[in-house]
């Protein structure tokens, strides 16, 4: 399989009036060219980030898209195939592709730079060749520097998922049915073919009782 990419971009203005650019899926050239934002540390420190997201640009599959100031990146989403370690790896299909991060800087929260990275993301009509889902694990969410409880942060990101597209899909997977606020989350394009579907379901629950 090809993986085709279109850039797209926005432009976007925060409630302090400031611009922001929305744009992906962005060359490599481009993030070397910028620099994360302090505020960036949800999986690893600012910098190191930058460097991993560097390395898994040269991925064939890979999109990243990016909120940004000038050559300052605010927050960014990226898309790859599932980790080889999870089970949504297991059917090997080439069109389906895993929401691996998103983030936004804690101190540019509030101009919903979130929702605006994954509209941008999905305006690219090559997205309805994938199947895109993300895995959501309540240990990852940052409860402590927004002050909202379990249920509300999950009520948030399901609404920022569903700008996506991203809709909840029922799963036997165990981590995920560990804690009742964990979820799947997917976004099934157009053109994807009826026998993927079928290999994503089937991947979805390995209990056949659970169908």
């Amino acid at each position: 399989m090809k993986h085709r990419k279109k850039y797209h971009s926005i432009t976007v203005k925060g409630k302090d009036g400031q611009e922001y650019l929305v744009e992906g899926p962005i060359s490599k050239e481009t993030l070397e060219a910028c620099e994360f934002d302090e505020g960036l540390v949800a999986f690893r420190k600012p910098e190191q980030q930058r460097k991993a997201l560097l390395e898994v640009m040269d991925l064939p599959e890979s999109r990243i898209v990016v909120a940004r100031q000038g050559d300052l990146i605010v927050g960014y989403a990226t898309y790859l195939f599932p980790d080889p370690l999870e089970r949504w790896s297991e059917i090997q299909l080439e069109n389906l592709l895993e929401l691996g991060a998103i983030e936004v800087s804690s101190r540019y929260r509030g101009a919903a730079l979130a929702k605006h990275i994954l509209k941008v993301s999905m305006m690219d009509q090559t997205v309805e060749d994938y199947i895109i889902i993300t895995t959501e694990y309540y240990w990852h969410w940052d409860l402590r520097g927004t002050g909202l409880s379990i249920w509300e942060y999950r009520d948030i990101m399901e609404k920022v998922m569903k700008s996506g597209g991203l809709e909840w899909y029922a799963t036997d997977d165990p981590e995920i049915c560990s804690h009742p606020a964990n979820c799947l989350m997917a976004r099934i394009g157009k053109n994807v073919s009826p026998s993927d579907v079928h290999e994503f379901d089937r991947v979805r629950f390995k209990h056949k009782y659970m169908l």
